[in-house]
């Protein structure tokens, strides 16, 4: 759980270093096509899937799941996706639900307003609207309410870590997610954001002493930005120092697009690792 040893300290950085070592979109060549190849796929997979989509859990647009049902009384993971809480949407991420469902597992994708018609604590509050909604609906939907695991990539992984505490929630699996936003409140990322730092430090699982003493398993790519890579390993230390199970996994060769095909197939490392979440909390 060691920090990385390229990582730099964000606050010695200039604002443009600061903004390049947070956008990923810049520093992986293709990413652009790698997310429309994932939205390609994801209308297959909807196409195939299309008896409980668009499940309204709010009054608001975006307030929106889609189930995916692999198995009658199955074990659901909740995915949040990604896009710095301001981009994207959950129809870009069904094809990630294929890993997960070859094993018997339903996977519940969640949209969420986006910065800036809403903060970041609508966003967290939504988040957790959505989980009372499913856990009240997974009995209809033919899943265990009692057997519910959140995940995210990126945003989604943050996130994450914030639905952690809910009551249904058994444990969480979080992809290259920011837990500490001081950075993010420092950089472009924050002119739709409009994180102030009360906002920022109540919206940081890093800022809070403890946390959910549930199990979260927290990945990150070995060739992903350096303050992204800081930013799990750091949480992980964290969650540690506080006594709060945690595992911590550097995903070999994988930057922030490619370390999601550890969760698209069946075999991945990430499948597998939700896979023994819920064995862990049965």
């Amino acid at each position: 759980m060691s920090t990385p040893f390229d990582a730099p300290d964000w606050r010695g950085m200039s604002q443009e270093d600061r903004d390049k070592g947070l956008n990923n979109g810049v520093a992986v060549a293709g990413s652009a096509e790698i997310v429309a190849g994932w939205e390609r796929r994801s209308a297959e997979v909807r196409a195939r899937y299309s008896n409980h989509l668009d499940l309204r859990y709010g009054p608001r647009e975006r307030n929106r799941i889609d189930f995916i049902k692999a198995a009658e009384k199955g074990p659901t993971l909740v995915f949040i996706h990604g896009g710095y809480w301001q981009t994207r949407a959950k129809e870009v991420f069904t094809l990630f639900a294929e890993g997960p469902i070859a094993h018997g597992i339903n996977v519940a994708l969640f949209g969420y307003t986006l910065a800036p018609d809403a903060t970041l604590d609508e966003i967290v509050a939504e988040i957790h609207q959505g989980l009372d909604f499913l856990a009240a609906q997974l009995p209809d939907l033919g899943g265990d309410a009692s057997r519910i695991v959140v995940s995210g990539w990126s945003a989604g992984g943050h996130l994450t870590s914030m639905a952690l505490s809910h009551r249904h929630v058994k444990a969480g699996m979080a992809i290259s997610g920011i837990y500490d936003l001081e950075p993010i409140r420092h950089s472009y990322l924050n002119v739709k954001l409009g994180l102030d730092e009360a906002m920022s430090r109540r919206n940081s699982p890093m800022m809070q002493a403890g946390g959910a003493m549930k199990p979260l398993s927290l990945v990150v790519g070995s060739a992903e930005l350096p303050l992204l890579r800081k930013q799990t390993a750091d949480f992980a230390g964290h969650r540690a120092k506080y006594g709060l199970p945690v595992t911590y996994e550097e995903i070999p060769g994988a930057d922030h697009f490619t370390i999601m095909k550890e969760l698209a197939s069946p075999a991945g490392r990430i499948t597998t690792l939700v896979r023994q979440l819920f064995e862990r909390t049965g």
